[in-house]
Order: C-alpha cells, then sequence, then structure tokens
C-alpha cells in the first residue's frame, strides 16, 4: 500500500481530514455512517489516477478494491454456512431422535425386560449410533436448508443480496459445499463406524446370549434360525411355555416337536448358543414322500441344542451391513469370479453406501431452488412442510427401491439411485427457471 501512497501524500491527508471531518459531523447530528474508510480512500486515488492519466496506478487501485470484494464475498459465504449449519444442527437432533425412538428405544425394553444389565444396554445403544446419525444426516439437510433458506427469503436477505448485484450462484455455492460436507460426513459414518459398530453389537449380542439365551426368544412370536422356526408362548428369565417347533432336517424328514413348560439354559460347550430343556415332549416325523406315513415320539424329557450358525446374526461370516465398501466390491468380485448366485444383496448394501450419505447433495441441490420460488411468503413453515413431505417421499422410494432390487438381481444401482436422480433433475430443473427470472 505504500507505492500508493507514497506518490501525493498532501492529496491524501487533505482527503483523511475531510473523511473526519464528515463523521465528526454525523456522530454529532445522528446522521447515518459514511462509506467505508479504507474504501474511499481508494476512491479518491482511482479519480486522482484516472484524472492524471497514471494507468498503472489505476490498475493497481483497481485489483485491491476488487480484492475488498472478495472478502466481502468470504463474510457472505461464511454468513451463509453458519446459518444453514445452524438450522442442520437443530433438525439433525430432531430425526436423531425421531429415529432413535424408532428403532432402539423397543429393544433397549427388551432387554431390560430379560434382566440385562443398564449398563450392557447402553453400550449397545452406542454400537448402533452411526446407524442412526448416516439415516438422519440427509433428512435433516433436506429441512434445514428449506427452512433456513425460506426464512432469508420472507426476511428479504435473498432479495437485498440480489439488488446489490451478486448473482444467484454466489449463494448457491456454500448451500452445495455443506451439502458436501455433510454427505462426505455421513459416508464416513455409513461405511466406517457403522461396519464397526454392527460388528460390536453382534459380539455383545453373542455375550449376552450366552449369559442369558432367553433374550433371543420374544414371548408370543415366531423365531426363525436357519431350517427351524421357533411358536412360543409365554417367556421367562429361564423358562418358556406353549413350545411348537418346525424343524427341516436336512435327511429331508420335517419334524414337528410339542412341549408344554421348557427351561432355557446356556451351553459351554462352543458353537452352541443355548439348551432347551423340553418337559413332556412330543416329536412328530413326517414322510414328505407318503403323507400318510409317520412316527411319534413320546418322552418326559427331550434336550434340543442351538447352534450359533443356526442364528443368522450370530454366523461367523460378516453380513453386508457389517462391511466396508471396499470389503463389499472385494466380495462381489470374488462372487462374480465363482458364479454365486447370491450377490444381489451385496449389491444392494454397496450402492446403498454411496446413495444414502451423498443423497445430502441431491437435497441441497433441490433445497435451494424450491426455498426461493415457494418461501416469499411463509417461508419457514412451507420449508417445513415441503421438507417433511420430500423425506417421507424419499424414505418410501428408498424401501420400494430395495424391495424391486432384491427381487430384480441386476437392478440394484438403478433402484437405490433413482430417488437421489430424481431429486437432482427437479433441483436442476428450478434453479435453471430462477436464473431466466
Amino acid at each position: 500500500m505504500s507505492g500508493i501512497f507514497s506518490s501525493d501524500r498532501k492529496s491524501i491527508i487533505t482527503h483523511l481530514k475531510e473523511i473526519f471531518a464528515q463523521r465528526k459531523q454525523e456522530k454529532l447530528t445522528g446522521g447515518a455512517t459514511s462509506v467505508p474508510f479504507l474504501r474511499s480512500i481508494y476512491s479518491h486515488l482511482l479519480q486522482e489516477a484516472y484524472e492524471s492519466g497514471d494507468f498503472e496506478k489505476k490498475e493497481r487501485i483497481q485489483k485491491r478494491i476488487d480484492k475488498m470484494d472478495t472478502v466481502k464475498d468470504h463474510v457472505l459465504v461464511r454468513y451463509l454456512c453458519k446459518e444453514l449449519l445452524m438450522f442442520f444442527l437443530v433438525f439433525f437432533f430432531i430425526f436423531f431422535a425421531i429415529f432413535f425412538v424408532n428403532q432402539f428405544l423397543l429393544i433397549i425394553q427388551t432387554l431390560l425386560k430379560k434382566h440385562v444389565s443398564f449398563w450392557t444396554s447402553l453400550k449397545l445403544i452406542f454400537y448402533y449410533m452411526p446407524q442412526i446419525v448416516s439415516q438422519s444426516a440427509p433428512f435433516a439437510t433436506l429441512v434445514g436448508f428449506l427452512v433456513c433458506l425460506g426464512r432469508m427469503v420472507t426476511d428479504n436477505e435473498i432479495l437485498i443480496l440480489r439488488a446489490s448485484g451478486l448473482r444467484y450462484n454466489k449463494t448457491f455455492l456454500p448451500v452445495i459445499f455443506m451439502g458436501l460436507l455433510i454427505s462426505l460426513f455421513s459416508f464416513l459414518m455409513n461405511d466406517y463406524f457403522l461396519p464397526l459398530g454392527n460388528q460390536k453389537a453382534q459380539r455383545l449380542m453373542k455375550e449376552i446370549a450366552s449369559s442369558n439365551p432367553a433374550v433371543q426368544l420374544e414371548a408370543h412370536s415366531v423365531t426363525r434360525m436357519d431350517r427351524t422356526s421357533l411358536i412360543v408362548g409365554d417367556v421367562g428369565k429361564t423358562d418358556i411355555s406353549d413350545l411348537i417347533i418346525f424343524d427341516q432336517s436336512s435327511s429331508g424328514k420335517p419334524k414337528i416337536i410339542i412341549a408344554g413348560k421348557s427351561l432355557v439354559k446356556s451351553s459351554q460347550e462352543d458353537g452352541i448358543i443355548m439348551q432347551l430343556i423340553m418337559k413332556d415332549a412330543e416329536v412328530f416325523m413326517l414322510n414328505e414322500n407318503h403323507r400318510s406315513d409317520f412316527e411319534v415320539l413320546v418322552s418326559q424329557e427331550a434336550k434340543l441344542n442351538i447352534f450359533q450358525d443356526q442364528i443368522d446374526s450370530f454366523s461367523n461370516t460378516l453380513s453386508p451391513r457389517e462391511m466396508t465398501s471396499f470389503d463389499l466390491w472385494k466380495r462381489i468380485k470374488k462372487m462374480k469370479k465363482n458364479n454365486e448366485g447370491t450377490k444381489n444383496t451385496y449389491m444392494i448394501e454397496f450402492n446403498r453406501k454411496f446413495s444414502v450419505p451423498f443423497g445430502s447433495i441431491f437435497f441441497a441441490l433441490l433445497a435451494f431452488p424450491l426455498a426461493l420460488v415457494f418461501g416469499k411468503k411463509d417461508g419457514q413453515t412451507l420449508g417445513l412442510i415441503f421438507g417433511i413431505v420430500l423425506s417421507v417421499a424419499y424414505w418410501a422410494s428408498t424401501l420400494v427401491g430395495q424391495m424391486i432390487a432384491l427381487k430384480n438381481p441386476g437392478t440394484a444401482f438403478l433402484c437405490t439411485w433413482v430417488p437421489n436422480f430424481f431429486l437432482g433433475a427437479l433441483g436442476v430443473f428450478l434453479y435453471m427457471r430462477l436464473r431466466k427470472k
């Protein structure tokens, strides 16, 4: 700056005196503050450069003025990011609470009824936290951004920015930037912490089941274990009543076991998750080739071992939900090489690893033009309504897409990404219409 000021010190000093006199007068009269101090100096120097024909000096001063405008853009970006982040966090905790109550409080209630310690229940909740976070972030992005931008439209903040000469992209880019940051955070949770949490949760459930096997049995329900189905009545701490077992054994002879009161015990043997000691048991062995032939066994007491491999969640192999995207991709390539026919579930989970967290970008892309188009009056209320409706529709479409992908191999990518592509296309369409106005 010294190179600019050294040319005409008297002129600058005179101009500074005028500025100070003007500010003093405005302070005494209660008038508005004059133009910013440094910009006033640059404007004075730029005018002198024009008059003297010093184009090199004019170019240096103009660059400094442009740099001041860039700083203003940074201030705008910080303000928008702060507002968007604040509204995102508010609705993130709201969705977090909804998913938390919906998915896990019932599980914890069941565990406490089965006399599992409160500390163990809290550990299980902690291990499932990444799953709730990864689900909450995209929906919080949509609703939070819609409400935030709707408020800014209603309060005429967007109109003021437009009137000052700023284009839509000056406010649009911070929205996309925040959507990208939230997507990356959600992807980290979904791809690393969620599989890690699921693995630790399954280990903890194995420990709980080993010490208290009755945890695996729900009262008045059907429990399916591999090729065996258990229908139970009342479930106590160590016993169950009215037990019916349908067993499709590998020998091809289906068995039906009926018992009254049965004791549930843990086993010290490796691989056995529980033992059922059935009183007054009756076993019916059927012959599928000759329906009229069957065998009946009656016993005062019978023992049935339930193995870990019979329970899917206790299998030694990792489920798709317990794998990272890299592990899933390696498993899919191995399945393709070996021509295994069960890779569809892994393909769905692999695509969900990306489509769910990066849905935040598509939500941000839609939220900006939607809020500006419909938020001129009661922007916060309309943003909240639009956000909830779109969130429910998006959630339903992802569930339907997942069901379609399970029944139609080879459609995993399309079924998991179509909701995002639709929202993105709608956002681009509304944004292009907005720019034409």
